[in-house]
């Protein structure tokens, strides 16, 4: 069955470059982002854990963890940190689970149920489509799900601009309008009489009957 958003995250337990974590467990009462990866020791993948090695600082600020996964064995990530830190210059230490019996990967409905049971001898192509990028909020809920091709290297900016709204928009009744920034207007929800916005909000302008643009609240 697919996954969609708001949808509860699919528990698991697993092996990792950190030790073996029950998936609930380890978000605890936060937010987390789980991001996946066709192969190790693939050239794009290995720039994405060595640019999320390098965000781990910004993602913590927000309360997320950050948790990597591919369909080879842990011991092979443990090999594959070296090249991530020589080529982006960025040491991975967030976990990197193993998932070599493909476990994780069907049960995010990233592979089919009839791929196998083994990671071994697939090709990066066999697991093209275990490229996903999942935000689970600490309800385990899932929030946000990208899925990108094997030769598009993924913007952890963008997903970091997507966090800060999903958080923000979690807080209060409002949404993020298009190509939205931290600091930027928000749009207040439709739910929200104008009486009660200019109390919530101070003064708004309304553009349209159903578009009331406000400053982003704070606290």
């Amino acid at each position: 069955m697919s996954l969609r958003i708001n949808d509860t995250a699919p528990d698991f337990t697993a092996e990792t470059t950190e030790g073996p974590i029950h998936f609930h467990e380890w978000i605890g009462d936060g937010w987390a982002v789980l991001f996946s990866h066709p192969k190790n020791f693939t050239p794009i993948c290995t720039t994405e854990l060595g640019t999320m090695a390098g965000l781990e600082g910004e993602f913590r600020k927000r309360n997320v963890k950050i948790i990597g996964i591919s369909v080879d064995p842990v011991e092979s990530h443990r090999k594959w940190k070296a090249d991530i830190e020589k080529a982006t210059g960025n040491a991975v230490h967030y976990p990197m689970i193993g998932d070599r019996d493909l476990k994780v990967a069907k049960l995010y409905d990233m592979l089919p149920a009839g791929a196998g049971d083994t990671s071994e001898g697939r090709t990066p192509a066999d697991n093209a489509t275990v490229r996903s990028v999942f935000v689970i909020g600490p309800d385990k809920k899932i929030k946000l799900i990208l899925t990108y091709p094997m030769t598009t290297g993924r913007n952890f900016a963008e997903i970091l601009r997507a966090i800060d709204s999903i958080q923000l928009t979690t807080k209060y009744p409002v949404s993020t309008p298009a190509d939205w920034k931290p600091g930027e207007d928000i749009v207040i929800a439709g739910s929200v009489s104008d009486e009660e916005a200019t109390k919530r909000f101070g003064a708004f302008e309304a553009i349209l009957p159903y578009l009331r643009k406000a400053k982003q609240p704070s606290g």
